[in-house]
């Protein structure tokens, strides 16, 4: 397995929502509702950005107000990273749009 993947699946590490031009509560906005994340883990050489479509079903986004742009969010979607099949799990804070997050290797799909 590579060494990225075994790292980012051990403990949690610091992330942040990925967006551009500018890290904005809109543009954060603006990908939930295309249903597609972009979450970058910060203390990776370089830094390790994974786009994924969000999980409905183990996403939460019922603990944020993303009018008043309080509270947090919790995205998890799958992937595959360097022939690893992973799930991302990533809890975002509204206000500085970080957070912490990890992957899950999903194993049935990795044994396979």
């Amino acid at each position: 397995m590579n060494d990225l993947v075994k790292r980012l699946s051990e403990g949690s590490h610091p992330v942040e929502a990925s967006l551009r031009p500018e890290r904005t509560l809109k543009l954060f906005r603006e990908m939930l509702d295309r249903q597609y994340v972009l979450v970058k883990f910060t203390q990776t050489r370089g830094g390790t950005e994974l786009g994924f479509p969000l999980d409905k079903t183990r996403s939460d986004l019922t603990q944020a107000d993303l009018e008043a742009g309080t509270g947090k969010v919790r995205l998890v979607g799958e992937l595959t990273l360097d022939y690893v099949p992973v799930r991302v799990v990533a809890d975002i804070e509204l206000p500085s749009l970080e957070g912490q997050g990890h992957l899950e290797i999903r194993e049935a799909e990795a044994a396979a």
